[in-house]
């Protein structure tokens, strides 16, 4: 399976869904015009990723600035899928990483982290 990198642009985020080293990270500011557009490769990718997964580790990386409410969507239901796979036994965890001075950042993860029953969701404020 290959990985997946998408550039950021000023309204979509830096992705980098890589497959070898089992780590994905999605970082800066997402709020393009159509979220559910945009995003369509890297579902795709996560749900091809999640069907290829035995026990290696997994982390997943989020570094946002700032995200509207359609990709709070998205991410919502990426988590989801992640939090699934978690409660079939396989070893995935969230890396939520956000400034300290970014309250609405920390908010979000720690709103994100409340919704999910099963996975490691850890807040990295620095």
């Amino acid at each position: 399976m290959d990985s997946l990198i998408i550039e950021k642009t000023v309204s979509t985020p830096y992705i980098n869904l890589n497959y070898d080293e089992r780590k994905l990270i999605i970082s800066g500011e997402s709020f393009p015009e159509n979220a559910a557009k945009f995003y369509e490769p890297v579902m795709s990718w996560i749900k091809e990723y999640l069907e290829q997964l035995t026990e290696e580790e997994t982390i997943i990386e989020f570094e946002m600035i700032y995200f509207n409410s359609s990709t709070s969507k998205i991410f919502m239901t990426i988590l989801d899928l992640f939090d699934e796979e978690v409660e079939k036994g396989k070893n995935i965890k969230i890396h939520w990483i956000a400034s300290e001075d970014n309250d609405i950042a920390i908010e979000c993860g720690e709103e994100f982290k409340e919704d999910l029953e099963f996975i490691e969701f850890k807040i990295v404020v620095n």
